[in-house]
């Protein structure tokens, strides 16, 4: 029989639901694999496995007296050390708060809860979720499972090591300039940028930008859609929240690629990119063709996105960290102190600029979806790097300008606003996880993890192309 943290959410909800298997069996089952598994990865950083087992119990029995169960009923989940869950250590990765334990859920937390969700623990993040190495002063390093030595990304790392290692079927994260879709595509797992507002986020530092979200991983599409669902239920004061309907977002459409038109870009025409990986997305991309109606290369006009990305976010910065900055100063990361003081220096001009072209790159980037239903591009343009190393500071002998030069796969696609979905496409040739990000039209989150479902089952059937699955016997024997 299949280890019940081996199953997907999707199939381990649907066997709860016919009382097929116990939550309080899938609730050990994840319990153990954490305990053998975490000590080598350092994913799982704050644990509340007590609480959680009763609540396991209590949702076993609910389910056996035929009570309503909600769409992640009895679901074990992790939740990223940067939003609060109550009677937990609550760090953000941050010494400053190192003793923190908030009173109650903040909102988001609530939502999953109240869909049944059981909250295990706290998944590693670096300070303030400001990086993409998942490295930080109160809980360590979180290693890749497939290379200890090297980064799983960040800044959702832990959740995507939990997830790739089999601790959790489910765990949430979010994402600036990649903080979902980098971990997922380091550790060959999937996560889903969604449109700007779908999930609400009532605890936002800058109340109407489309940069800081909230996303779900999981191992596979179905079950981030799943999660999704539950994550995007109306609620709580993000003035960026619109209506919509978040039920219907928890099961994917049935596409046919063979209907489907795809742009394809292997560096959106402005991103660092390694050669061996352009190489990798490059073939995989001509056998991907005889799959699809229509698949065109042409490069979005994305040309500038990275610096607006880079000022823009310095705004989120400035609003985030003051207090940090002025009476926290000598328990700052240097990183975060980096990032503020970068971020006071640029002058109001600078911030109007980005304004301005974000919107024309908005309506541009709207244009290339008048030609084709969706564009593809890799995941990341390096592959992952020792986890010793802060960031990469250049790409096949190129330097990077500032400590997020070589994300620009993922943070020029964050200003836009579209819906993005992370997704495995086998192994790089580093043996390391290769993957490529589905970028849907607008408000077309369903849209998107539909057509990125179906690229997913046909992968599955294409040599070297499925979702790669760490060795846990060597990360047992660590």
């Amino acid at each position: 029989m299949t280890n019940p943290c081996e199953l997907s959410a999707v199939e381990a909800r649907r066997l709860i639901g016919e009382g097929a298997l116990s939550p309080v069996e899938l609730f050990d089952a994840c319990q153990k694999r954490i305990e053998e598994i975490n000590p080598a990865v350092n994913a799982v950083v704050a644990e509340r496995f007590e609480a959680a087992r009763l609540e396991a119990q209590a949702a076993e029995a609910a389910g056996s007296k035929g009570e309503p169960l909600g769409a992640l009923h009895g679901l074990p989940i992790g939740v990223k050390d940067a939003n609060e869950v109550a009677g937990l250590r609550s760090t953000y990765g941050s010494l400053i708060y190192k003793d923190n334990v908030p009173d109650e859920d903040e909102g988001l937390v609530k939502a999953v809860r109240s869909n049944g969700t059981i909250v295990m623990g706290k998944t590693n993040t670096p300070e303030f979720t400001a990086g993409a190495n998942t490295v930080n002063l109160v809980y360590g390093a979180t290693c890749n499972p497939f290379d200890t030595e090297l980064t799983c990304g960040g800044s959702s790392g832990g959740t995507a090591v939990a997830l790739a290692t089999g601790m959790l079927p489910l765990s949430m994260g979010s994402d600036i300039g990649g903080s979902v879709r980098l971990p997922a595509t380091f550790c060959g797992v999937v996560g889903h940028r969604p449109t700007p507002g779908l999930v609400p986020y009532d605890r936002r530092a800058v109340a109407m930008s489309p940069l800081d979200l909230q996303g779900p991983l999981a191992r596979n599409v179905h079950d981030v859609a799943l999660l999704l669902s539950a994550m995007s239920t109306p609620g709580g004061r993000d003035p960026m929240a619109f209506p919509h309907d978040a039920a219907g977002l928890k099961v994917v459409e049935q596409i046919d690629l063979s209907r489907i038109r795809i742009g394809i870009s292997s560096d959106l025409g402005c991103a660092p990119i390694a050669n061996s990986l352009r190489e990798v997305f490059e073939a995989r991309m001509k056998t991907l063709a005889s799959y699809v109606a229509h698949l065109d290369e042409r490069d979005p006009d994305l040309a500038t996105s990275a610096d607006v990305f880079w000022i823009l976010r310095g705004v989120y910065f400035a609003a985030a960290h003051k207090k940090h900055y002025e009476e926290h100063y000598d328990d700052l990361g240097d990183i975060v102190r980096a990032n503020y003081e970068a971020a006071v220096k640029m002058t109001m001009e600078q911030v109007g600029w980005a304004c301005a072209e974000q919107m024309r790159i908005c309506q541009a980037f709207d244009s290339y979806f008048e030609d084709f239903d969706v564009m593809i591009c890799p995941g990341v343009g390096v592959p992952p790097f020792p986890h010793t190393q802060n960031y990469p500071t250049e790409v096949d002998g190129a330097p990077m300008e500032n400590y997020l030069g070589w994300v620009g796969l993922t943070s020029s696609l964050s200003p836009t606003g579209h819906p993005v979905t992370a997704i495995p496409m086998g192994v790089e040739p580093t043996g390391m996880p290769f993957g490529i990000q589905v970028v849907g039209p607008k408000y077309g989150d369903r849209f998107t993890l539909s057509v990125a479902a179906a690229l997913e089952e046909l992968f599955a059937t294409l040599p070297d192309m499925g979702r790669p699955v760490p060795d846990l016997a060597k990360l047992r024997s660590k």
